[in-house]
């Protein structure tokens, strides 16, 4: 994996959230490719229960200040950046005081989904792309975990498809077990919809479900990781049915050498 240019993108990462399988793939993943010589870059959002003082948080001014467009409103797309103790790697967060300053991350304090987590979920994946065509870094692999991030995939190859930036990238969507109850705002469909993103690739979103957000992820991915032992069966059967390549899970101890082979002799292959 040396030199390779690996772009990150998820939903929580340790240490700066509490410890999940997708928190914790999503350090141990960039940490095994940074020692192995290739060029990492970690996004995830910037969740009011974030400690910024304490994990020196700063804001990058001359990334900041541009407006993304999310169902027909402008909203402030500010970026900061902090580094990982000892493993010398940059983390990225995507940051909008209407979307990430309340002081928690997906639910409220009575475990109910925030009623704009779509919103949040487009605004996520069109903040890092933007930021990343500031950075003017061609990555060679875009490594997605968690549904706050799976709008992604779709956004790139849609939305975003006449960007060269982005034109020999691979991207690879890892699925977990970690989902939510019912759905998000069933006018989500409606939100994509307006950034012209193809009508039928996204009806399943007429019902925004855990399930469905996945569907359009492994629909747009190039490859896919199984990220826990157990994953929804209907997911299981949509993994096998999409004909595409499929790291199946793996333990911590087998994960390492499993990960580099699939990325170095199939997704870059």
């Amino acid at each position: 994996m040396k030199d390779k240019r690996i772009l990150y993108v998820s939903s929580e990462v340790v240490p700066y959230l509490p410890e999940t399988e997708i928190s914790s793939m999503s350090f141990e993943a960039p940490r095994l490719v940074n020692q192995q010589g290739g060029q990492i870059r970690i996004f995830m959002p910037r969740y009011g229960n974030i400690n910024e003082r304490r994990h020196q948080l700063h804001e990058v001014i001359r990334l900041s200040g541009i407006n993304l467009v999310i169902n027909d409103l402008d909203m402030p797309l500010i970026i900061k950046v902090a580094s990982i103790p000892k493993e010398r790697i940059q983390v990225y967060f995507i940051d909008n005081d209407e979307y990430f300053k309340r002081k928690a991350t997906l639910t409220d304090e009575d475990g109910k989904l925030f009623t704009d987590n779509d919103e949040r979920a487009i605004f996520f994946a069109k903040g890092v792309i933007e930021t990343v065509k500031k950075l003017n870094w061609s990555p060679d692999i875009i490594h997605v975990h968690g549904w706050l991030a799976s709008l992604l995939p779709i956004y790139l190859k849609e939305y975003y498809k006449d960007e060269p930036l982005f034109s020999e990238s691979k991207i690879v969507t890892s699925v977990y077990n970690q989902s939510f109850n019912n759905t998000l705002n069933k006018d989500m469909i409606n939100k994509v919809k307006f950034d012209a993103i193809n009508e039928d690739a996204i009806k399943v979103l007429e019902e925004p479900s855990y399930t469905n957000l996945m569907k359009v992820a492994i629909d747009y991915s190039d490859a896919l990781i199984v990220g826990s032992e157990d994953i929804p069966a209907e997911l299981e059967s949509y993994l096998k049915a999409s004909n595409k390549p499929v790291l199946e899970y793996k333990n911590k101890d087998e994960f390492g050498s499993a990960y580099t082979k699939f990325f170095s002799e199939t997704v870059l292959s």
